[in-house]
């Protein structure tokens, strides 16, 4: 069997044992968890999404897995449109320095480019981190638990505990999230379906209106006689025999302007006219006492 030349057998070398499986690097695991995108598994870049589950996804990522469906893995098949997903408001690391991996340089895998907004933490994967499915806003689990509001620490809406979505959920988050995913999607679909019921009954009111108005209009109007003045029968009898006082039909109100129109008015014979006036025209008295007519003119060479 050998053993000369001094060499010395290990163990393992003459006891064939069972191998153990290759253990994953868990901060390696949870950095790539929380650096790469779900669908691709390429790197996240901005927007960055997340969905009723808490994935984390590039925005451009799920666009094109939504226009062909056959990209989509099957942990992202919940996804159906872009209602299904949020765009998340995170906030910068300050001290991340993001650069191309040396072969011999240390990674730390640490550092993480986004951090709490309240209380500073890294959002490397070693705690929990939250978003509000209303605003986006994300923060640590820790900072959720210790200032307990209603309001977004980060916007100040206000949100319920329904609407906290935990990221990269795991085992009993995971069921939490489905269950969560399921009340949101009814309340929503409950709201869509009294708003569709608020705008039918409106539509509805403002026919009605409508025929109401058309109906007044197509009414025919009843116009009744006025009161006639009462008449006594004597007066009736009066105005029927032609009794009683009544002007001759040929004694009518003339107007003394329309009579100097006339071909028989005469201005000599008008008792309102002045002598100053009747003696302009020829039939004035003045007139017919001259010695000659009244178109010769005045020439010395002739009187």
């Amino acid at each position: 069997m050998g053993c000369d030349g001094g060499t010395i057998p290990k163990r393992d070398e003459l006891v064939r044992t069972k191998k153990k499986p290759e253990q994953k690097d868990k901060d390696s695991e949870l950095s790539y968890r929380w650096r790469h995108c779900n669908i691709t598994q390429q790197p996240l870049q901005k927007p960055i999404v997340a969905c009723h589950l808490g994935r984390l996804y590039s925005k451009l990522s799920v666009i094109e897995a939504l226009l062909d469906r056959s990209q989509l893995p099957e942990t992202a098949r919940h996804i159906r449109n872009l209602k299904d997903i949020k765009e998340l408001k995170l906030t910068p690391n300050p001290a991340f320095q993001d650069g191309a991996e040396k072969g011999d340089g240390y990674v730390d895998r640490q550092s993480a480019p986004y951090i709490c907004p309240v209380i500073g933490l890294e959002m490397n994967g070693k705690f929990k981190f939250s978003f509000i499915w209303g605003c986006g806003c994300v923060m640590s689990e820790r900072s959720l638990k210790e200032i307990k509001t209603k309001v977004c620490h980060k916007c100040q809406k206000p949100f319920a505990e329904e609407d906290v979505v935990i990221l990269n959920a795991a085992d009993e988050d995971l069921n939490l999230m489905q269950t969560r995913m399921e009340a949101r999607q009814a309340r929503l679909r409950l709201e869509k379906k009294v708003k569709k019921t608020a705008i039918k009954q409106e539509i509805e009111e403002e026919g009605s209106d409508v025929a109401k108005t058309e109906e007044i209009k197509n009414v025919p109007l009843k116009t009744e006689p006025l009161d006639k003045p009462s008449v006594s029968k004597q007066a009736t009898k009066t105005l029927k025999g032609g009794q009683g006082d009544k002007r001759p039909s040929d004694s009518k109100i003339e107007n003394p302007d329309f009579k100097k129109a006339k071909g028989s008015y005469s201005v000599a014979k008008d008792p309102q006219a002045t002598e100053v006036f009747k003696s302009l025209f020829t039939t004035s008295q003045k007139a017919q006492d001259q010695t000659r007519a009244h178109w010769i003119t005045y020439n010395p060479f002739y009187n």
